[in-house]
């Protein structure tokens, strides 16, 4: 074959290896799986985004923080614990995947919060109708019942050492499960909860269970000038529950609703690993 041949052919490959070199491929966070549940009596699907620790091993058990709005918060969470808590186990629950086509279409993935994180059905018969508002109590069991026994089953766990994270939408199913069914979560972070029907939040609880034992971290931002009074409020009821189990502390977060939730998650998981071990040697 001549030289001037040889060229040719190189000529012609040369744009498809460069082609194939730049082709994009997903990223994979490390030590990182995805299961997927059908919540109890329901067809509803969800994704638990499972991530293990550095040094996850099954001579070890590990303290679990669960957290909602998945797809929203894995980065951050991610990070902070990688830094802060290195044992933890990160268990993030994903918005509903099986949701109407045109709901999904219309409103975004994230529309299942809208029922799966609220506690009281809408005034609204229309937006009653569409979002079906109220589902907080089936959510709550879904994760008692469902996502915990999961995790519990098939990783090496530290019990009586598991915590939820929610912000926002999610803070508010935090304080709802804090405030109805306490011994879900050993503790809880809930950062600028959206805890605008407070009255309404409290009348919900369960006056009739045991005073109740976890470590509380409510914040809400500076400049959330609206919502702060109401988060305030809250604290101030735990506050005055006359109960040595309860800890909680409030803390201002610089910034919006929007921009003091990335701070938020950085000091949460700060706060929690300054107060929860980490994972025991067996």
């Amino acid at each position: 074959m001549t030289q001037s041949i040889l060229i040719l052919i190189f000529a012609l490959l040369l744009p498809v290896k460069l082609q194939a070199s730049n082709e994009s491929v997903p990223y994979e966070i490390p030590r990182t799986q995805v299961v997927q549940l059908t919540q109890a009596g329901t067809e509803r699907t969800y994704e638990l985004v499972i991530q293990l620790p550095e040094n996850y091993s099954a001579q070890k058990q590990h303290p679990v923080l669960y957290y909602t709005d998945m797809t929203w918060h894995i980065e951050m969470l991610a990070s902070a614990a990688y830094f802060l808590m290195e044992d933890a186990i990160l268990v993030g629950i994903s918005w509903q995947t099986n949701m109407p086509a045109p709901l999904l279409k219309e409103e975004g993935a994230h529309v299942s919060r809208f029922r799966d994180y609220s506690f009281a059905p809408s005034t609204k018969p229309d937006n009653q109708a569409k979002y079906q508002f109220g589902g907080a109590n089936a959510h709550i069991d879904f994760i008692r019942n469902q996502v915990k026994p999961y995790i519990e089953q098939h990783y090496r766990v530290k019990p009586g050492n598991d915590s939820y994270f929610g912000y926002s939408m999610g803070g508010l199913f935090g304080a709802y499960t804090l405030l109805t069914q306490p011994d879900t979560f050993d503790n809880y972070l809930l950062g600028s909860p959206s805890v605008w029907r407070l009255a309404q939040l409290l009348e919900a609880r369960n006056q009739g269970a045991p005073k109740t034992k976890a470590n509380v971290y409510l914040s809400h931002g500076t400049l959330e000038n609206k919502l702060s009074p109401h988060i305030k409020a809250l604290f101030n009821f735990l506050k005055k529950q006359n109960n040595p189990q309860l800890h909680v502390e409030l803390a201002e977060i610089e910034g919006t609703h929007q921009s003091a939730a990335p701070l938020t998650g950085v000091y949460a998981i700060k706060w929690l690993s300054e107060r929860t071990p980490q994972g025991d040697t067996l």
